[in-house]
């Protein structure tokens, strides 16, 4: 008697949607027993409530905004994921606002619904998906990227800086990458702007750069490896002692500092008295200009 109620179609709903938010898809209805006309019958009776084309709310027809999220992706079929403003209010980037839900789909015959903006796009790979709260998403890194699209360049900054500080939902280097791997996508060039103005630390900086200069082709160079020039211990970011080539992660140039400049022409005097070409990139050359830097180090090196 027992295995009966279990496995009574009713109960397998009822178990189903407690995971999903309470929003179940035509298929998984059919999938937990339930025929067609059952379905109908309880849309009838309010145990099931009609969301979108074959997207239904079990119980009762209020969903928390993840149900609502999830009812959206459900209704623009397999593969689906949130996107834009809403995947970033799913990240808590943003405040949630009642716009449309944004789904980003594969698929270009998707099926039209009232109050979802689907976008459609050829670029979505695993890597740019996660689950979040048991909905389909974009990845952060993603998201920003899609956000930067869609928001003014203001409020994009804002969303990015909240992911980059206290969420800690994605690192510099990871933004650049998404930048650079779509970088004909709506949203790249606005990204990169954004990053550009994020005071970064030095140790960022230094991975960006390293980044670049393998980027570029060059050789792993030296990392921070002392020199002892005329009796002063220098530490140059990046070098390549066979070609007599540094170069320098400039975070200082950032800050603004004039003594923090004096001492940099003062170290770089140094260096080009004993010999070495010192190649300086700023925090704004390594992300908003990384094309240009590049070919600047690739024309450094012998």
């Amino acid at each position: 008697m027992r295995n009966a109620i279990d496995n009574h179609p009713d109960v397998r709903v009822a178990r189903l949607a407690a995971d999903e938010w309470g929003v179940l898809s035509l298929d998984e209805l059919l999938g937990c027993g339930l025929s067609k006309p059952g379905i109908a019958r309880r849309v009838q009776t309010g145990r099931l409530h009609w969301r979108y084309h074959r997207v239904y709310a079990v119980g009762h027809p209020s969903l928390t905004l993840e149900g609502q999220f999830l009812a959206a992706v459900k209704a623009c079929g397999p593969g689906a994921v949130l996107s834009h403003f809403s995947a970033a209010a799913l990240w808590e980037m943003v405040d949630w606002d009642g716009r449309a839900f944004e789904v980003t789909v594969r698929d270009t015959t998707t099926r039209l619904h009232p109050r979802i903006r689907v976008h459609r796009t050829r670029y979505l790979e695993p890597v740019d998906t996660r689950i979040q709260r048991g909905v389909p998403v974009t990845a952060p890194a993603r998201t920003a990227l899609d956000l930067s699209s869609v928001l003014a360049y203001q409020a994009a900054r804002r969303a990015v800086r909240q992911g980059l500080g206290p969420l800690k939902l994605f690192t510099i280097p990871k933004l650049l990458e998404i930048a650079d791997r779509q970088g004909r996508r709506p949203g790249a060039l606005r990204l990169k702007r954004i990053i550009a103005t994020a005071a970064p630390t030095a140790s960022v900086l230094e991975d960006v750069v390293l980044d670049l200069i393998l980027k570029a082709g060059l050789p792993k160079p030296e990392i921070n490896a002392p020199l002892w020039i005329d009796g002063r211990k220098v530490i140059p970011d990046f070098r390549w002692p066979q070609w007599k080539l540094i170069v320098e992660a400039d975070g200082r140039t950032w800050h603004g500092d004039p003594i923090a400049r004096e001492d940099d022409a003062e170290r770089q005097a140094l260096l080009e008295d004993y010999g070495e070409r010192v190649v300086r990139v700023t925090w704004a050359q390594a992300t908003a200009g990384r094309a240009a830097t590049m070919k600047r180090l690739r024309a450094a090196a012998p």
